[in-house]
């Protein structure tokens, strides 16, 4: 299960959830940053990747365009690196579970906060 983290997500995730989503990239190590969106969704689709993003506008892709790829949306607010690792790592199955799913093309991950 490939994590292909959108660029407003830190690229320093990637040693974070390598182990546990092997094959995880940054559009910053495949030399997508600051490329536009659809870029980064030919990138994915091409490589069997799924974006990870608390971009808006990969939420609205998904409802326009369907899947591949299948996009995990974020809404975490303005958060630090380990808060969002911990978030997936702790979605871990559920994120197996969404992948299996044919006909689910988004999952939304919450921040909750204590």
């Amino acid at each position: 299960m490939k994590l292909l983290l959108d660029e407003n997500l830190s690229h320093r995730l990637v040693s974070r959830l390598e182990e546990t989503f092997p094959g995880t990239a940054s559009v910053y190590y495949v030399g997508l940053d600051g490329q536009p969106d659809t870029a980064i969704w030919d990138y994915a689709v091409e490589h069997g990747f799924v974006i990870v993003s608390k971009d808006d506008d990969f939420r609205q892709m998904s409802f326009l365009q369907g899947h591949p790829p299948k996009v995990v949306w974020l809404v975490v607010g303005n958060v630090g690196t380990a808060p969002i690792a911990d978030l997936l790592l702790r979605n871990q199955d559920l994120i197996a579970l969404f992948l299996d799913r044919a006909d689910d093309a988004l999952l939304t991950l919450n921040l909750e906060l204590d």
